[in-house]
């Protein structure tokens, strides 16, 4: 005992003690500390939520406010999501003209991909959303085209029609021909709802059910694709087929008509 006390007495105990203690200290803050790929990542993200709010203060707060909450002029972006962001932005329908009419179309994009990431990390920033996809997920490996295709009959076809070539809809409103239209557009149209579409979340349509309705469309709508009935009449289902079958089979059962009529008043002058 005199022994151990002696030694606890020892001028280098207390530095022994102190080392140990910080290397302690250092052990445990180095488990949870973040790593510096961590802050690294954390500072780009903040960084491009920081460019983000720059080309959003720009270009879409004069109509969705300076924080995002809406306006008379544009609906709040609180909680849309980055999907909603990259949909709308990148076909071009925002920022909208001021002045619109039932609906705002498609155009040119006046933005990069990578400010367009910016502005979605921004609004996403703002509230939960629908994240963008990723090429897995509408991409077509793994899709099944004949499901794809019965699903988008009974949810989608009413206005878009059979192929997707679109439709008129009420009030000078349409259902926009979806021919070339990106696989990611399609997808992230399908989760957020833009305009007078609604949303299908995983609840209604699966992320696989999403990916077959993508397949189908490629499949009828590609370059590759062949017109099982020769003759296409515009892909717009049974309105064109029947006017069609209407202008062209009522006209030739007219002229037949008219013929069988000419040739049995001359046949009776003769």
């Amino acid at each position: 005992m005199k022994k151990l006390s002696a030694r606890r007495r020892h001028p280098m105990a207390a530095v022994v003690v102190l080392l140990i203690a910080l290397a302690a200290i250092g052990g445990l803050y180095s488990a949870v500390a973040p790593t510096g790929q961590a802050k690294a990542d954390e500072t780009a993200q903040s960084l491009t939520i920081t460019e983000g709010q720059r080309l959003y203060s720009v270009g879409c707060a004069s109509c969705h406010g300076t924080g995002g909450q809406g306006s008379s002029d544009g609906p709040s972006l609180v909680g849309v999501g980055a999907a909603a962001v990259d949909f709308q932005v990148a076909t071009g329908r925002m920022p909208a003209a001021t002045s619109q009419g039932a609906q705002i179309p498609k155009k040119k994009n006046i933005y990069s991909q990578a400010q367009i990431d910016q502005l979605a990390t921004y609004i996403a920033s703002l509230g939960t959303g629908p994240s963008v996809p990723t090429e897995e997920q509408y991409g077509p490996d793994g899709a099944d085209i004949a499901k794809g295709g019965e699903l988008f009959r009974t949810n989608c076809a009413q206005c878009h029609n059979f192929t997707g070539k679109g439709g008129a809809l009420t009030h000078g409103k349409f259902a926009p021909d979806l021919e070339g239209v990106a696989p990611k557009h399609i997808y992230e149209a399908m989760q957020t709802g833009p305009q007078n579409m609604p949303s299908f979340p995983d609840t209604t349509l699966s992320e696989k059910n999403k990916k077959d309705i993508i397949a189908y469309l490629d499949a009828v709508n590609g370059e590759d694709t062949v017109e099982p009935g020769g003759l296409g009449l515009g892909g717009l289902g049974p309105v064109s087929e029947g006017l069609f079958a209407w202008i062209f089979g009522l006209g030739a059962l007219i002229a037949v008509a008219v013929w069988v009529a000419a040739r049995t008043a001359k046949a009776k002058k003769s």
